[in-house]
């Protein structure tokens, strides 16, 4: 049975973080939840309610990952904590700082808080982009023991969550954990599954641009993903199992080529009206393209790159299995609907 010491989620009022608070309410946790601003409580409150009975057990803090004050009384008598809090913007900044710093430096800051205040473990969301990346056109299958390549240019988002990763590493084995806290990296890849709210996020852009038909096929990219709801149950078994600490866990579903998805979309929503485009586009066009759009430019490295990511570790010490492929981007794509999105 679950202790009376709160689990601390940084960053609660996100996608992931909202879906790990559910889960831990419903496995009996109390939950304490870090918000930039207190005003977001009343709205987050409400959407949390209408997926659990638990509320009672959820309390709201004020802090941010950019200074100091609050972070002491957020992990105060908690042992267990639950760092998702990073920027993941729709578009990427011109200074790569803007999300380097929060993440780098935010990831220091809860994990010198929660050392001070005694807490056990605390489990990072890292993200898959801090393997992979750097490394397209290695057609291989990846696992934890690699790491992005930083001598290429990865992009903001890749190298801010790679740098706090690595940072992360660095202090819980360093000098200044006196105590031992103990550290559990989950690294999941593109996040779907149900949405709580109409706030869009990164996720949420895939399936708009096919929804409503925004290009006129599936670039032969490979896009892996993994279910919200199953990412929530990494963290808490990333939380609880023993033989966690000290472990990196890739955290995905599926690894296809983006047309399964736009065929899958297309099989289950085309008859509601959805001309989600199925066909592929030629390799010739999509460079052509790239040349005037820079959301085009991006894919560009990744065309024809046939890898693959090893869930071996996440099963064998977590004991995770994820829901069936098809049921996420149903699901996924029923919410959007439902709540206006698309």
């Amino acid at each position: 049975m679950p202790n009376e010491s709160p689990i601390l989620v940084t960053g609660a009022s996100g996608f992931i973080a909202m879906h790990t608070i559910l889960k831990l309410l419903e496995q009996g946790y109390r939950v304490r939840g870090t918000l930039r601003e207190l005003n977001k409580e009343t709205a987050l409150r409400a959407t949390i309610a209408q997926h659990s009975s638990a509320t009672d057990a959820l309390e709201f803090v004020r802090a941010d990952l950019m200074n100091d004050a609050g972070w002491a009384d957020a992990v105060r008598d908690c042992e267990h904590v639950i760092h998702t809090a990073s920027p993941l913007p729709l578009y990427m900044p011109a200074d790569e700082n803007e999300l380097i710093a929060p993440a780098r430096d935010g990831t220091l800051r809860v994990l010198r808080a929660a050392q001070a205040g005694g807490v056990k473990r605390v489990v990072f969301l890292s993200t898959i982009a801090a393997i992979v990346s750097g490394h397209e056109g290695e057609n291989k299958t990846f696992d934890e023991t690699d790491w992005t390549n930083l001598d290429r240019d990865v992009g903001a988002y890749a190298k801010s969550k790679t740098l706090a990763e690595r940072a992360a590493w660095d202090f819980v084995r360093g000098a200044e954990n006196t105590n031992g806290m103990e550290l559990v990296s989950i690294n999941p890849s593109n996040v779907y599954g149900p949405f709580l709210d109409t706030h869009p996020t990164t996720s949420s852009e895939l399936f708009i641009t096919l929804l409503r038909r925004q290009v006129p096929g599936s670039a032969r990219t490979k896009f892996s993903f993994v279910d919200v709801r199953d990412l929530a149950d990494a963290l808490a078994r990333g939380m609880t199992t023993r033989d966690a600490a000290g472990q990196r866990f890739c955290c995905v579903a599926m690894t296809p080529w983006m047309q399964y998805i736009a065929l899958t979309l297309a099989k289950n929503f085309s008859a509601r009206g959805y001309r989600v485009p199925t066909g592929q586009i030629p390799n010739l066009m999509i460079r052509a393209l790239a040349l005037f759009d820079p959301k085009v430019r991006i894919v560009v490295p990744a065309l024809d790159w046939d890898y693959d990511i090893s869930t071996t570790r996440i099963k064998t010490v977590l004991g995770w299995q994820p829901r069936d492929p098809e049921t996420t981007l149903v699901e996924t794509a029923e919410s959007m609907i439902r709540l206006g999105i698309v």
